[in-house]
């Protein structure tokens, strides 16, 4: 779980220390930090904000009155040297107080119960971003074990008992079967046109009468498979009048 984070502070040094108490937390991640309440209004309406380091005593508009104008507010720590405004903060319904000069263990603190809350809530909150699948397979070739990314691969053509993977500069000559290749590669991007022979449908140039033509590679397309090859690769992407 990462809680997208938003500090607003007219305090250079107070919103220094925060963002470096910020970067010390593995799920805290800062959004951005602000000098106004005015200036990050953007922020708070175009983006995921799930916590808010808020001071209370700015000029123009006060921490409480910004908090106030917010029509589904984030959780919100208040960060502020004056205990006055505790009351009126914990009103509006405000996660923690923190006081100004704020120690590291109390900020840990208060973080933690901003998860624990938004944890028993329910709430989706930022996920860190997957890392794509892996586009790319390894073959074995002259004892080597050789990396071949799924977009590299123009066709694959069975030769008796072994295969020849061809790319833009290269054929590759694999001790493998045509099934057993067929497994390496995504359904989405590849389809079998013949009995021996597979091919990137992005990069195929034309289909001319019983052949697919990729560069300067003409392809023969097997009689029973040629519907399904029609469907998929011409007839779903041809333009209509």
């Amino acid at each position: 779980m990462i809680l997208n984070c938003v500090i607003i502070d007219d305090e250079p040094l107070a919103r220094k220390g925060l963002k470096e108490y910020i970067q010390e937390i593995d799920f805290l991640r800062l959004a951005g930090d602000f000098d106004s309440p005015l200036k990050a209004m953007d922020i708070m309406t175009s983006q995921q904000v799930d916590l808010l380091f808020l001071d209370i005593q700015m000029p123009k508009i006060t921490g409480i009155e910004f908090l106030k104008s917010l029509a589904q507010p984030p959780l919100v720590i208040c960060t502020t040297a004056y205990s006055e405004y505790a009351i009126e903060g914990f009103e509006l319904n405000v996660l923690d107080y923190l006081l100004k000069p704020i120690s590291f263990d109390r900020f840990l603190k208060a973080a933690m119960k901003a998860k624990s809350r938004l944890e028993q809530l329910g709430k989706p909150v930022t996920t860190p971003a997957q890392a794509p699948e892996p586009s790319y397979f390894f073959v074995k070739t002259d004892n080597r074990h050789v990396k071949l990314f799924h977009n590299d691969v123009l066709f694959v053509e069975a030769l008796q008992n072994y295969i020849a993977i061809h790319t833009q500069d290269n054929k590759i000559l694999v001790y493998v079967t045509l099934g057993g290749i067929e497994k390496q590669l995504p359904a989405d991007q590849f389809i079998k046109v013949h009995k021996s022979f597979i091919v990137s449908i992005q990069k195929i140039n034309a289909v001319e009468g019983n052949e697919i033509i990729i560069g300067r590679h003409r392809i023969p397309i097997s009689r029973d498979l040629k519907g399904e090859i029609m469907s998929r690769v011409v007839e779903s992407k041809l333009l209509k009048r």
